[in-house]
C-alpha cells in the first residue's frame, strides 16, 4: 500500500483522550504487515505487536492490515498480520483458513484504553475480495460484525477484543456491491453502545477506479487519499483539493474527513517518500486551506518506527498547528479547482 530528514521535536501533547473524527491532527498508521521487516535484515526493527505503538500519543487510529480473503474455506474470511499472526504459523478455527489470533484481544484493548481507535483493512495489494450479489455482500457485513464488530461467534479472531470498524483497501477486483456491504455495516451499528468507524483508502486518481462508486454511495467517516506516493516527479498538481470537493459536497457524509497518504520511510513505497519537513510543510498547508482536512496516513507502523519516529514527528507537526476550529469560515473555502502545487517523489501507488 502506502514514506532522513528528521525534524528536532519535543514529546508533546499528550494525554490519553478518545479519538474525535472531527480534528484536524490525526495520524493513522497501518498495522500489521511488517514492511519494514520483510525488505531488511534489521530484525530490531521489525514488527512489534500492537501494544508496543500504544505507548504515546504519536497514532490516534490503527488500520490492522489485512483481511485478505473474503471468503475461504467453511465460508469465512482469512486475515495475515505477516509475523505476528497468519494462517501458516498460527492455529486456525477448524475447517477454515481463518487464523486464531485471539492472544492480540489484551493488545487491542490496552491501546482502545488509551483512546485509539483499531479497526480492520479489508483487501490489501494482493486480497482475494469482491462480491457478486447485493445478498452475498449483506452476507458478508452480518460475518464481519459477528467475527470483529460488535456481534457475536464462536470463530472471534481476536477473541473478546471488540474492534472499532472497517477499512476499505480495496485495489482489485469488481468494484460492485461495496455500498451495500458498507450500509450493511451502518445499519448494524445503529444504536450499538460505541461509536463505529468506515474508512476507505483510495489512490489519488479522482474518481478511483475500485471505490469510487461506493464513495459517492454510501457514508464514510474518512478517506486515507495516497495523494503522495502518486504525485509525479516534475511539480504535477497535488489534487487534495479535488478530494475537499468531493468530501464536502459529493460525499453522502458531507463530514467526512480527509488523510494525506504518505509512506513512513524510502524503503516503504516504490516510490514519494518525503523528509518529514516536507510532509510537514505540505500537512499544514492543507489544513489551512481545506475544511475536510483530518490528518495524515502513514505506511506502515514498522516504517516509521525505523525511520526515527516519523509518526511521532508528523503528529508533532499536525499539533503545532492546531486539532481544531478551522482558519476561516467554510464558505469561503476553496472549490475543487482549487490546488497545490509540490515537487514531489517518483509516480507510485501504495502495494501493502
Amino acid at each position: 500500500m502506502r514514506f532522513s530528514v528528521v525534524l528536532a521535536f519535543a514529546t508533546f501533547i499528550i494525554g490519553a483522550s478518545a479519538f474525535a473524527n472531527s480534528r484536524y491532527d490525526n495520524v493513522a498508521v497501518y498495522w500489521g504487515q511488517n514492511s519494514y521487516g520483510a525488505s531488511h535484515t534489521d530484525i530490531a526493527h521489525s514488527q512489534k505487536r500492537l501494544s508496543y505503538y500504544c505507548n504515546d500519543d504519536a497514532v490516534d487510529v490503527f488500520p490492522v492490515a489485512f483481511l485478505t480473503t473474503f471468503f475461504g474455506p467453511g465460508g469465512l474470511p482469512s486475515i495475515n498480520l505477516a509475523n505476528i499472526c497468519n494462517p501458516t504459523d498460527n492455529t486456525i478455527f477448524p475447517g477454515t483458513n481463518l487464523a486464531d489470533c485471539s492472544f492480540l484481544a489484551t493488545d487491542i484493548s490496552t491501546c482502545q484504553s488509551k483512546g485509539k481507535i483499531i479497526t480492520l483493512s479489508l483487501g490489501g495489494a494482493t486480497g482475494a475480495v469482491g462480491f457478486q450479489s447485493d445478498a452475498q455482500a449483506t452476507a458478508f457485513a452480518q460475518t464481519i460484525w459477528d467475527l470483529f464488530l460488535g456481534g457475536k461467534s464462536a470463530t472471534r479472531p481476536f477473541g473478546n477484543a471488540v474492534l472499532d470498524g472497517v477499512d476499505l483497501d480495496i485495489e482489485g477486483g469488481s468494484n460492485a456491491y461495496y455500498a451495500t456491504f458498507v450500509n450493511k455495516i451502518r445499519s448494524l451499528a445503529n444504536g450499538a453502545r460505541k461509536k463505529y468507524y468506515v474508512t476507505a483508502a483510495p489512490q489519488c486518481v479522482y474518481p478511483d477506479a475500485a471505490l469510487g462508486a461506493v464513495l459517492n454511495a454510501a457514508s464514510f467517516d474518512a478517506i486515507y487519499d495516497s495523494t503522495i506516493t502518486n504525485v509525479a516527479s516534475s511539480h504535477t498538481t497535488f489534487n487534495f483539493g479535488i478530494w475537499d470537493h468531493w468530501a464536502r459536497t459529493v460525499s453522502p457524509n458531507k463530514n467526512a474527513k480527509v488523510y494525506i497518504g504518505a509512506p513512513a520511510s524510502s524503503t516503504a513505497a516504490g516510490g514519494g517518500y518525503q523528509p518529514i519537513s516536507t510532509l510537514s510543510n505540505i500537512a499544514r498547508d492543507m489544513r489551512k486551506k481545506f475544511p475536510s482536512f483530518g490528518g495524515v496516513m502513514l505506511w506502515d507502523e514498522s516504517q516509521a518506527w525505523a525511520n526515527d519516529r516519523y509518526d511521532l514527528a508528523i503528529k508533532n507537526a499536525l499539533v503545532a498547528a492546531g486539532g481544531t476550529g478551522f482558519t476561516f469560515p467554510a464558505c469561503t473555502a476553496p472549490k475543487w479547482s482549487a490546488s497545490t502545487t509540490y515537487s514531489a517523489g517518483q509516480t507510485a501507488s501504495y502495494n501493502g
